[in-house]
């Protein structure tokens, strides 16, 4: 009897961030994130010699949570996400916990980028989404088997899913998305006249 299983699952966590915590008023964390932008000279210069296409507070602000209430709050909430799915994952913890490291703020105007990477030296990663006008870019996402598929002929137009090279997820403001960080990701180009506003994050044991 032909028998045929599907064997190492790569998971994808997809929330509301009212799910868990306090909630998150979207258009307060919007305004936040842009006032941030303005003020973060040393944020607009990284971005500027980089080449990095919008604004990041990835090389210049770690402390937000201590620094906004806002974040503060945002944080309590994605500590619960960021359990439940752990807990999905089935994680040996041994007794410790998966904390917060890192965590940042993204805008990407008309027609920025942001290349496919991974996260290296964390568990979890993720992402929030503040503000997503019609046209913005998807979140694509990339089998981790690519780099080991050396002949293999390309997947038809109408695979499955779960077999397929690239699935593209197109979140909704208030959404909370969570990824293994192993998992090699990119934001296509933002075809939006508005800028795409996100909160990225990683997440460490120990």
């Amino acid at each position: 009897m032909t028998q045929i299983d599907s064997l190492f699952v790569t998971r994808l966590y997809r929330a509301a961030l009212s799910e868990h915590g306090k909630p998150i008023e979207a258009s307060e964390l919007e305004n936040t994130c842009l006032s941030i932008a303005d003020d973060d000279t040393a944020g607009q210069t990284w971005c500027e010699e980089n080449s990095y296409p919008g604004y990041t507070s990835y090389a210049s602000l770690d402390d937000l949570p201590w620094r906004f209430p806002i974040f503060q709050d945002l944080v309590e909430t994605l500590d619960k996400h960021v359990a439940a799915f752990a807990e999905d994952l089935e994680f040996d913890l041994d007794g410790k916990e998966l904390k917060l490291d890192s965590l940042w703020i993204n805008i990407l105007p008309t027609g920025g980028t942001h290349s496919s990477h991974l996260h290296p030296h964390s568990v979890i990663s993720g992402t929030t989404y503040v503000a997503m006008p019609s046209g913005a870019s998807a979140l694509k996402l990339e089998d981790p088997r690519s780099a080991r598929m050396m002949a293999a002929p390309g997947r038809k137009a109408d695979a499955r899913r779960e077999l397929r090279n690239f699935i593209y997820v197109t979140p909704v403001v208030g959404d909370v998305l969570l990824w293994e960080s192993w998992l090699r990701h990119e934001v296509p180009m933002n075809m939006s006249d508005e800028e795409r506003i996100s909160v990225s994050f990683n997440y460490g044991w120990g």
